[in-house]
C-alpha cells in the first residue's frame, strides 16, 4: 500500500512502483545512467523510473495517472520514453498511440513545448 507519512510526489511515486516491483519480484536496485538500463530486458521492470511511460505523475496537483489502467508494467510494449527516443523520429500519429491521446492533443503539447523554448521563432527564421 502507499505510504501515507511521505511528503513529496516523488515519494508517492516512488513507494507505488516499489510495491509494483515488488509484487513482480524485481529487485529494487536501479539503473542510474542510460548505459546501465539499455541492457534491462524490456519491457522496463523499472516503473518509478522517470522515463517510464506506465505512471505519470502531476507536481500541481499530486496526483498519479495511470497511462495504461488495463495493463500491467510487464505488458507494455513500449515501456520507456528514452527507447522511443533513441529510434529517431516518429510520427504525431505513433507518439499518440504510445502515449494514448490523439494526434491532435500530441500536436498541441509539440507546439507548446516549442512556444516554450523557444524554437519555433528559430524554426520559423530558418524556413523563411
Amino acid at each position: 500500500m502507499v505510504a501515507k507519512d511521505r511528503d513529496t510526489l516523488e515519494d508517492i511515486k516512488l513507494d507505488l512502483a516499489e510495491e509494483l516491483e515488488g509484487e513482480a519480484g524485481i529487485d529494487i536496485v536501479r539503473p542510474k545512467t542510460r548505459g546501465d538500463c539499455v541492457s534491462v530486458p524490456r519491457p522496463c521492470p523499472y516503473v518509478s523510473c522517470k522515463y517510464h511511460l506506465y505512471l505519470d505523475p502531476d507536481p500541481d496537483s499530486g496526483s498519479i495517472k495511470f497511462n495504461f489502467p488495463d495493463k500491467d508494467p510487464d505488458e507494455l510494449s513500449e515501456s520507456c520514453s528514452l527507447d522511443i527516443a533513441d529510434r529517431g523520429g516518429i510520427t504525431l500519429r505513433e507518439v499518440a498511440t504510445i502515449l494514448r491521446l490523439t494526434r491532435e492533443r500530441v500536436r498541441q503539447i509539440e507546439a507548446e513545448v516549442l512556444r516554450m523554448s523557444g524554437l519555433a521563432r528559430k524554426i520559423r527564421k530558418i524556413v523563411a
